[in-house]
């Protein structure tokens, strides 16, 4: 049985995610668990020279192709499977983004590995994999040893810290030949960026974010005027812009936008994986929330188990009399 670990890179416009540091960072305890290599998996076109970027791992598998040059799962699933199928490694780590979940599930079919979906951690002891994953949208967490020789494993965002994953160096590659892709029934056809709106919120320092536990659209009033003493903007949760209660462009999530700022103030949010991936790249984030089991508070630096409304109000007068 193999103890090596293949970590499949994400990447969009020429640039490397940040969940594929977390992931490789992961890998490599995995890897030295068990006394094997990391292999990172690149595919794309014209991408060789992002594996300069991925020298925490001991070598990268590069898969290149002129119809990798954007995702498609079904494309990138055929380039995926050719990869791992050559490498055979004990663990494959994919992402748990709108790509990597799109993708674990197709190379769990295709090779016939078992799929652990939602993994907050994964170890290796003895041979046995171990993974633990979130379940009833995070309320649970699921401890499950996998069977079989090999695995494919959806990584949450945060498993690991991206610093210890983030390295450049000549890593030794391995080209895999591209699997036959002129038959394909996915094409891509264009990348839509979306519109930044009133706020554009990638490009603010502070967030003031809002979920559900606001309770009605009137309530928005205690978080505007935090978010005004504090000079931030106000961003949502997706339960929020679905209500109507702000527009789409404040959404943040796998299916809104993607922030980093230096403060991100989470209010009301219990923590669904969704919106963690879109807000975990934040240098600081404090929860408020009044359930203290909310997987919101697994990401943050500091959190406050209390009422909104009592902590808000109190926060809001506090700041205004330091201005």
């Amino acid at each position: 049985m193999s103890s090596d670990i293949a970590v499949v890179i994400e990447h969009l416009e020429g640039a490397l995610a940040e969940v594929s540091f977390e992931m490789l960072a992961k890998g490599r305890e995995l890897a030295a668990a068990g006394g094997g290599q990391l292999w990172g998996v690149l595919i794309g076109h014209d991408v060789t020279r992002l594996a300069g970027e991925l020298g925490a791992a001991d070598g990268v598998a590069v898969v290149e192709h002129a119809a990798l040059a954007h995702y498609t799962p079904e494309a990138y699933e055929r380039a995926a499977a050719a990869a791992l199928q050559a490498l055979g490694p004990r663990v494959a780590l994919v992402a748990s983004s709108s790509m990597g979940l799109d993708l674990a599930a197709g190379l769990s079919g295709t090779l016939g590995w078992p799929l652990c979906g939602y993994c907050k951690d994964v170890t290796l002891t003895g041979g046995t994999l171990s993974a633990v994953s979130q379940i009833y949208g995070g309320k649970l967490m699921a401890t499950a040893e996998v069977p079989g020789e090999h695995a494919v494993c959806a990584m949450l965002p945060g498993a690991a810290a991206a610093s210890a994953g983030r390295k450049s160096g000549t890593t030794p590659l391995r080209e895999i030949p591209a699997p036959a892709l002129d038959s394909l029934r996915m094409r891509f056809k264009r990348l839509i960026q979306p519109e930044a709106g009133d706020v554009d919120i990638t490009r603010e320092s502070v967030l003031v974010s809002v979920g559900r536990g606001i309770g009605s659209q009137d309530n928005l009033a205690v978080v505007e005027e935090l978010a005004q003493a504090l000079g931030a903007a106000v961003s949502s949760s997706r339960p929020i812009v679905d209500q109507g209660w702000l527009p789409k462009s404040r959404q943040v999530g796998k299916s809104g936008l993607s922030v980093k700022p230096k403060l991100y103030l989470a209010v009301g949010i219990s923590g669904a994986p969704e919106h963690i991936e879109g807000m975990r790249g934040a240098e600081l984030i404090v929860a408020i929330n009044t359930d203290p089991s909310a997987p919101i508070f697994d990401v943050a630096h500091y959190g406050v188990v209390s009422d909104l409304f009592d902590v808000l109000p109190a926060l809001t007068e506090k700041i205004k009399s330091q201005a």
